[in-house]
């Protein structure tokens, strides 16, 4: 790499950084906020939460780092300008492309990484945090439960009582369990409860040792009595395992004709390309000269056209999702459409077209 491309790289890596940070902050601090709003920390713990919020976090990641990378470009670039520096690398034999090339140096790598985020790391972090929701769900969740105390709920007629619990709230004795059904009532007690912590894939359950459960029929006269040594009980609503297409992997997705889950698969494959073009378009608004004084009425623009671009976005791939559009041409008319503007944008003479003095 020459000293030209390095210099011009580095000027859009540091604004890149510091809004990735930002937003990437801001994201967190917002997910914080009404993650503690609904009183998640008191069913799933503060680890739990940090983990959900990380989980989002890398979720939202696809989505900020072409934005940052678009910032940044708007930004940086800009900056040369205003300071006359581009015209001075003009001068001394700097092409325009040379200068586009550097941006690509930048934006390609940026491009693959979201990709990454995109294709692998998505449905990992979608499946982490359902089963994360799951919990923090569930009624039957024993952490958030005080021994020598009943727990009711009204909407599912729910009642639970612990006797005792340690200090880790792994190990509780003399467990109450009741719940009303439409036809029966149902009553679990046991002398022993051991929550176990769930692995990828799987449902929140409690061990429950030594007990017997007790089915009272509504309609009928004839009760039922089960007796126990070991009792896997599933404290969440059974949800946690329905196929969820933002946590199907990219394989299944592929293979699927639901327009739901091609939505889903060009979604993720086109964030390698809306990250590269999206480069491509933020350099054309970065040309603002000090003397024309047009930089507020650029980045205007710049603003106008991101927004633009975000709601046909989310256009394309509703319009997919409800079966309006094929998987021919699905999203990617939105892609060919912004390769016609970014080039455009970029050929000679345009810009001084666009923007030519009154």
């Amino acid at each position: 790499m020459k000293i030209i491309e390095r210099y011009i790289t580095r000027e859009l890596l540091i604004p890149f950084t510091v809004v990735i940070i930002i937003l990437a902050a801001l994201f967190s601090s917002f997910s914080s906020a009404r993650f503690l709003s609904a009183a998640v920390t008191e069913s799933l713990g503060i680890a739990a939460m940090l983990k959900l919020i990380l989980l989002r976090t890398l979720i939202a990641l696809e989505v900020l780092m072409p934005i940052a990378l678009y910032v940044a470009i708007v930004m940086g670039l800009g900056r040369l300008h205003r300071d006359q520096e581009i015209n001075v690398l003009r001068s001394a034999g700097v092409s325009d492309n040379r200068i586009i090339y550097a941006v690509l140096i930048v934006a390609i790598p940026v491009g693959i990484i979201s990709g990454v985020l995109s294709i692998f790391v998505r449905p990992w972090a979608y499946e982490e945090s359902y089963i994360l929701n799951a919990q923090a769900e569930a009624e039957l969740n024993m952490d958030r439960f005080q021994a020598g105390r009943f727990y009711g709920s009204e909407g599912s007629g729910r009642v639970i009582y612990l006797q005792t619990k340690d200090s880790t709230g792994k190990e509780m004795k003399n467990v109450f369990h009741y719940i009303r059904k439409k036809d029966s009532s149902e009553i679990i007690v046991a002398k022993e409860a051991h929550p176990q912590e769930p692995t990828a894939g799987q449902r929140p359950q409690i061990n429950l040792l030594d007990g017997a459960t007790y089915r009272l029929m509504h309609s009928e006269t004839r009760d039922m009595v089960v007796r126990f040594e070991k009792l896997v009980y599933f404290t969440d609503s059974g949800n946690v395992l329905d196929y969820k297409r933002k946590a199907a992997t990219t394989m299944v997705l592929q293979k699927s004709d639901q327009p739901r889950d091609i939505a889903e698969f060009q979604w993720r494959l086109s964030r390698p390309i809306a990250t590269i073009l999206l480069a491509l378009i933020a350099i054309p608004f970065s040309r603002a000269s000090p003397r024309q004084d047009k930089g507020e009425k650029t980045y205007y623009v710049a603003a106008l056209v991101f927004a633009i671009y975000y709601i046909l976005n989310g256009l394309a791939q509703t319009w997919v999702e409800q079966g309006a559009i094929g998987r021919v041409p699905g999203v990617w008319w939105l892609y060919v459409l912004m390769s016609m503007v970014a080039f455009s944008l970029l050929s000679p003479g345009f810009w001084r077209k666009l923007f030519r003095r009154q």
